[in-house]
């Protein structure tokens, strides 16, 4: 194989590839160091080691235990020779549970003194007690009770077969257990031995075979979890009274979190997220079987035949596995505006050299940028364009990013941030060609530092707002405002619909103190679900749940600036639930048109009719009821009335006249119900067909 084609295999390995997320970096063999480090901001690392080897070759590379499940799920490994790879080995990874549960002497579970010698059943042990040395073969464990006081207690004691006979001892009074059977001994040291290796057990050995002739190079590659690399932005505004553009510088922040240097390393940077999980790979797994006990012929017994039933067939049933299917991942970008111009920054005074230094002297002698940025696949990626050096457990922080920005100085008034005050900000687009990750940005305003901000994602050509300060010189006022009014009456179906617009609004009042410069205040307002701005007609720029509002302030002056949203509402309501006089107002105001107001008249008129059929059939009613508690009293009078007195013919009298009038009344009932239910359907039919504009 040619040394070029090699190298052309080399640099093509030194690439990341497609990657899944792990844990931390291990320690590498000398003959295999680490040359590219790809860090993503998923929180995964890439690293790949590049060497030579000659012959049959074998290179151990050690990592932390944690760190065993991501390299079983990621090592890649290439002879770029020719040669053959043979099999990974690595120590094997036992559940400390299984592993002292196989000796001799079971002490996976943490046992006490009482169930260890339970265990030790058969064995021959000496115990230290209060009446001397107790040596035997432990025969089995129990416990007694034993009184305390007003309560008992279960004390377990220790049954063992000695010379003398068999002697129960208190496992409670023993201060000393001796195991007599040696080999019983050795195993329970074996345990012991066990779980001081596993917690000390911190870093595995991984073994590579590599084998062949001759030298040739090779590449291991493997992926780690590994802290998320940060950014951290200058923001320099011009200070020239001319405009400019601003610059932005940006620094990576990368950790070294691993127990060996970086020394000379190719560093990429990555801003994709690729899917990262992690599965336990390391773990023996055992799978569960069942306990089948073995079969013996129970005794005979005589045999009871049940009642004969036809037989069923069952189904045999069938289990089946289905694949998952994964749903791809959707690319989104957003799309940024046109870039502003530069010359739309305010023109301002000179702030001097509060540090001691001027804004060119801070572009001109700033850390020049030291690395390449552009596209791998679909991801953005910074590759340094120098070997790194970074020392274990130590971070660095590198520029990465020195560029101008299409932009211009905006103050950002928002009333739900700020009542009384914008925020003095600036209006980015991002024209470096390049993707700005999310991080803190410190402005300077020329060479004077002005404040904190911070920014998310912003891809090339996407235009953000970013606020670093409080713009006290610009004051604002608010003032709420809302109005509702019937626009029209109309007849549907024997419905009143009513048509309704409301306006609601903000006015701002703003007064801008400073009388050496303008200001372009820009007025963020939250969107209205179902309401319809009007004023102004559009928005100088909108978002999700925003519309922004341009306003220019000219120095030492101010104005106002109207919101106004507008909702038009119909509502549907049942006829009679309106008066006369409600609809004669309607029609005065032009609500109504004459046709409405003729028809919702003959409405009330049959209404009326059905109002005054009730009438009169709730004073019949009335007039019965009243009658009706006259008879009781009267009856209740002549009960004690001699029957031939005056008084006693005089209610025999009242009674007849009453009793006549009931049977009037009776029919008059009759025919006004007829006449309430013709009444009613005349209002019913009009009604149910009446349709007026």
């Amino acid at each position: 194989m040619s040394a070029n084609r090699v190298d052309r295999r080399l640099a093509r390995f030194a690439l990341p590839m497609v990657l899944v997320a792990g844990s931390a970096v291990g320690v590498a063999d000398d003959r295999l160091p680490i040359s590219d480090i790809t860090l993503y901001r998923s929180g995964v690392g890439y690293f790949a080691h590049q060497g030579m080897v000659d012959g049959n070759a074998d290179v151990t590379l050690r990592f932390r235990t944690e760190q065993i499940n991501d390299i079983l799920k990621s090592l890649v490994l290439l002879d770029l020779g020719g040669g053959r790879i043979d099999a990974v080995s690595y120590s094997s990874k036992e559940p400390l549970q299984k592993r002292l549960s196989s000796f001799a002497v079971d002490i996976s579970d943490n046992p006490d003194m009482a169930e260890l010698l339970n265990r030790l059943r058969g064995a021959r042990v000496a115990l230290e007690t209060i009446d001397g040395r107790i040596s035997g073969v432990v025969l089995g464990v129990e416990t007694r009770e034993r009184p305390m006081g007003d309560q008992k207690v279960r004390v377990a004691h220790v049954n063992l077969v000695t010379e003398t006979g068999l002697k129960s001892v208190d496992v409670s009074g023993a201060s000393n257990l001796e195991i007599l059977d040696e080999q019983l001994a050795q195993e329970l040291n074996k345990a012991l031995m066990a779980l001081a290796e596993h917690r000390a057990d911190t870093s595995k050995s991984v073994d590579l075979s590599f084998s062949g002739e001759g030298a040739r190079p090779v590449v291991v590659a493997y992926v780690h979890e590994m802290p998320v690399w940060k950014t951290s932005y200058r923001l320099i505004l011009p200070e020239d009274s001319e405009g400019g553009q601003p610059t932005i510088q940006g620094w990576a922040i990368v950790e070294n979190t691993t127990d060996e240097d970086w020394d000379n390393v190719k560093l990429s940077l990555v801003a994709g997220q690729p899917v990262g999980f992690t599965m336990d790979l390391y773990q023996p797994l055992f799978v569960a079987r069942p306990d089948i006990p073995v079969p013996v012929l129970a005794g005979l017994m005589p045999t009871v035949y049940e009642e004969g039933k036809a037989r069923e067939d069952f189904a045999e049933s069938v289990l089946r596995n289905r694949a998952a299917a994964v749903a791809p991942m959707e690319r989104r970008a957003g799309r940024g505006q046109a870039p502003a111009d530069a010359d739309k920054f305010a023109d301002r005074a000179t702030l001097g050299s509060a540090m001691g230094f001027s804004s060119d002297e801070m572009l001109a002698y700033a850390a020049a940028t030291q690395a390449s940025a552009g596209e791998i696949g679909e991801v953005f990626q910074y590759t340094l364009d120098a070997p790194v050096t970074i020392e274990r457990q130590q971070s660095a922080m590198l520029p990465i990013l020195s560029s101008a920005l299409d932009g211009r100085r905006v103050s950002i008034y928002n009333r739900q941030g700020l009542a009384n005050h914008p925020m003095r900000g600036v209006e980015l687009t991002n024209s470096s060609g390049l993707q700005l990750m999310p991080g803190p940005i410190s402005v300077f305003d020329g060479s004077a530092y002005a404040g904190d901000a911070q920014t998310g994602h912003v891809s090339e050509g996407e235009k953000r707002l970013i606020a670093y300060a409080v713009d006290l010189d610009v004051d604002v006022q608010s003032e709420d405002h809302s109005t509702s009014r019937v626009d029209s009456i109309k007849i549907v179906r024997g419905n009143l619909v009513r048509q309704t617009t409301s306006e609601t609004g903000v006015t701002h009042t703003l007064s801008n103190n400073d009388r050496k410069r303008a200001r372009t205040v820009l007025i963020e307002h939250p969107k209205m679900h179902g309401w319809e701005l009007v004023t102004p007609k559009k928005a100088s720029e909108t978002t999700d749940s925003l519309y922004r509002f341009e306003v220019d302030l000219e120095a030492g002056e101010g104005g106002t600036f109207d919101i106004r949203f507008r909702r038009v509402d119909s509502q549907t309501l049942g006829i009679d639930n309106f008066t006369m006089e409600t609809m004669v107002s309607y029609h005065r105001n032009g609500q109504a048109s004459d046709a409405v107001l003729e028809a919702f008249g003959e409405a009330m008129r049959l209404n009326a009719e059905v109002a005054r059929v009730q009438e009169q059939i709730t004073a019949v009613e009335r007039e019965r009821n009243e009658i009706s508690q006259d008879q009781a009293r009267i009856r209740q009078n002549m009960g004690g009335l001699d029957r031939t007195s005056q008084l006693y013919r005089r209610y025999i009298e009242k009674l007849n006249e009453q009793e006549t009038r009931l049977e009037e009344m009776g029919s008059e009932l009759e025919a006004l119900r007829a006449e309430l239910e013709e009444k009613r359907e005349a209002y019913r039919a009009y009604v149910s067909r009446l349709s007026v504009s």
